[in-house]
């Protein structure tokens, strides 16, 4: 079986596409707009690419991008001062703390005080128990990404087992919960660090969604004949960047399965500029 592979960056192209079409009759309707401020603390180079990915991305998007760089020995103090003054910022409409944060500082405490309504990443206390109680007011990016690709590749999630590899906060919890939700169905299994046979759990899966952070985790002989696959990893090794599935060994047994580069990462940024978008007309009295 050749997978047929889903391809991230076209889904992600069409939405971004779409979500400029909206900024720009938003624009017209108000004279607003729509504003994303991205803090940087530190030199990390992922992150630094990162950033300047969005930042384009928001340039294509119609919005405006602005990025605060700050250094590595910034305190906790300073960084809350710097979200606070953004969040009373009326220009500014979305707030993005980039991960990961240097180890003096607190990250918990400082996506905390980012504005629910600007918190565009949905890592606010309040935004995680609106989506887990089914009436979200943002989507955390990676897990929404995920679900636009599932549905644009016509892979039914209504009484499927779907198995999530990771059990972070930003992807592999609101996984669980996105897909576990009315109108998604799935019966949902989380493995992690402490699970039990985790590769005879995923041979029961109809869809594997790998956010382990290991790379080449997921192995063929771990894939039931005709599931579909999504890597959310993406890690370097050596020259190549790798995600947490073998490739090659899954895209011969899956019936779906996302590339890495060029899966899930475009869908994450797309994702993003809609959930700015969506916070600028909150902000604007719009529903």
């Amino acid at each position: 079986m050749n997978a047929k592979v889903i391809d991230g960056k076209l889904i992600a192209e069409q939405t971004r596409h779409s979500v400029a079409e909206s900024v720009q009759t938003f624009r017209e309707q108000t004279g607003i707009v729509p504003h994303l401020a991205a803090v940087l603390v530190g030199d990390d180079p992922a992150s630094q690419v990162y950033v300047r990915n969005k930042e384009k991305a928001c340039e294509k998007a119609g919005m405006v991008s602005t990025l605060h760089r700050l250094p590595v020995s910034t305190t906790q103090q300073e960084l809350l001062e710097l979200v606070q003054r953004l969040n009373t910022d009326r220009a500014v409409h979305g707030i993005l703390v980039q991960l990961p944060l240097p180890k003096q500082i607190d990250a918990t405490a400082v996506l905390d005080a980012v504005h629910p309504i600007k918190d565009v990443d949905a890592f606010h206390p309040e935004n995680v128990g609106l989506m887990l109680q089914g009436r979200p007011r943002f989507l955390p990016c990676t897990p929404a990404g995920v679900m636009k690709m599932l549905e644009v590749s016509g892979t039914a999630t209504a009484g499927q087992h779907a198995v999530i590899i990771g059990r972070s906060d930003i992807v592999g919890k609101p996984m669980a919960a996105l897909l576990l939700q009315k109108g998604a169905d799935a019966t949902v299994t989380v493995c992690h660090s402490r699970t039990k046979n985790i590769a005879a759990i995923c041979r029961e899966a109809d869809i594997i969604v790998a956010a382990v952070g290991i790379p080449e985790f997921v192995r063929g002989e771990m894939i039931r004949p005709g599931a579909v696959v999504i890597d959310v990893g993406i890690n370097r090794v050596g020259d190549r960047l790798v995600g947490d599935v073998h490739y090659a060994e899954a895209s011969a047994i899956a019936s779906a399965i996302t590339p890495v580069p060029g899966g899930v990462g475009p869908m994450t940024i797309a994702m993003l500029l809609q959930n700015t978008l969506k916070a600028a007309r909150l902000q604007a009295g719009q529903a």
